[in-house]
């Protein structure tokens, strides 16, 4: 069989108020680390859709997406453990931008999760050995440019929507 290079889907949520971006602070292999509320897209859901569930998972905030802050590839390597080999992992990241909505204090974080926080550009670029991907101050410079595309510029056909695939 012939191997198929796959990258990893991603979604992230870049979200600002009076300049301040909201992260997340999780454990990883490599100890506390700061990432937007980020995460897998999943089998039958849009990449809106993914980032509204990471985002609700992640911080315990619901939020509305209102357009694409842009599309981002980015390459991790993986270092081995004594249970997994090392990896090669190529993310493509669709990051959103959009409305913060009500927060529920009593919902629990998604596992790893420790907190959320707010933080501008400057403490991020501060900060960019603590963060879990490349990735997060490239997201927050685009948005702070201004950078919106429309949401209808992701299309997902209604065949991502149907039990056990396509037909």
């Amino acid at each position: 069989m012939t191997y198929r290079w796959k990258p990893s889907v991603t979604v992230a949520g870049i979200i600002e108020q009076e300049g301040r971006y909201l992260l997340v602070e999780e454990h990883t292999p490599k100890g506390l680390m700061f990432n937007n509320p980020a995460g897998h897209l999943d089998p039958g859901e849009s990449p809106w859709e993914a980032c509204v569930r990471e985002v609700l998972e992640e911080t315990a905030y619901a939020f509305t997406p209102t357009a694409l802050v842009g599309i981002y590839l980015s390459r991790f390597g993986k270092p081995p453990t004594p249970d997994d080999p090392d990896e090669d992992i190529t993310y493509l990241r669709f990051a959103f931008t959009g409305v913060l909505g009500r927060h529920d204090p009593d919902r629990r974080l998604d596992d790893g999760i420790v907190r959320t926080l707010w933080m501008g550009i400057d403490e991020m670029l501060a900060s960019q050995e603590r963060h879990r991907s490349r990735l997060l101050v490239r997201c927050a410079q685009d948005h702070a440019r201004g950078i919106r595309l429309p949401l209808d510029a992701i299309y997902t056909d209604p065949s991502v929507y149907l039990p056990g695939g396509p037909a």
